[in-house]
């Protein structure tokens, strides 16, 4: 038996599967999307932690008199690369339903488009106009309303750790608006920032 023959044809195999493996991990590097990672962080910490309430169903209006908002609350998750899902059209805003329902103690989170093209109104154009101490309003299918009042807003990075956003361990009930703000890239059909209205169940 030749080792030095053996030992040459176990080199050339593990180099081809040194080579092949570097192959497809640049393929996969490469071929997967550019994601909004806004919500990712968030839901991969709390999960576990929530996985018992994805599977409900809720019906919710969002008012918020001050910017004439009135509308319909979809039950959106996320998307399949992590990032947080966006309702369909302009009209629309959507609770993020791995969350805590509005309400709850926790941070429930809504979000909703704003800028649509073509100049369509959007539900959440003039959230950049609330100020601490405005009233925004939640109403539930049995027509139960809770009542926020706004704390504060905040501009984010589309892609920095948003925990803080859709968690809290205060032992209180928070509602957090979000939309997209900023410049507007064509290439990534996305804005530059993200815009997140914090509130604060109101106390009776």
């Amino acid at each position: 038996m030749n080792l030095s023959k053996i030992s040459s044809k176990w080199l050339v195999v593990i180099i081809v599967g040194i080579i092949f493996s570097a192959i497809v991990i640049s393929f996969l590097t490469f071929s997967l999307p550019v994601k909004d990672s806004f919500a990712e962080a968030s839901f991969v910490k709390t999960q576990s932690v929530l996985s018992a309430k994805a599977d409900l169903e809720y019906s919710f209006r969002l008012k918020i008199p001050k910017i004439n908002v009135d509308a319909t609350v979809e039950n959106l998750g996320l998307t399949f690369d992590g990032a947080m899902e966006v309702p369909k059209g302009p009209a629309n805003a959507a609770w993020y339903s791995l969350g805590t329902p509005p309400g709850d103690i926790g941070s429930s989170v809504i979000d909703g488009h704003s800028g649509w093209k073509n100049g369509i109104p959007a539900v959440f154009d003039n959230l950049y106009k609330l100020k601490k101490g405005d009233k925004i309003y939640v109403q539930d299918k049995k027509g139960i309303v809770t009542t926020f009042v706004v704390r504060e807003s905040r501009k984010y990075n589309p892609n920095a750790d948003a925990t803080g956003v859709f968690t809290s361990s205060d032992g209180k009930a928070h509602l957090n608006l979000i939309t997209c703000t900023g410049l507007w890239n064509k290439i990534w059909k996305s804005h530059s920032e993200r815009l997140v209205v914090f509130a604060d169940k109101e106390l009776k």
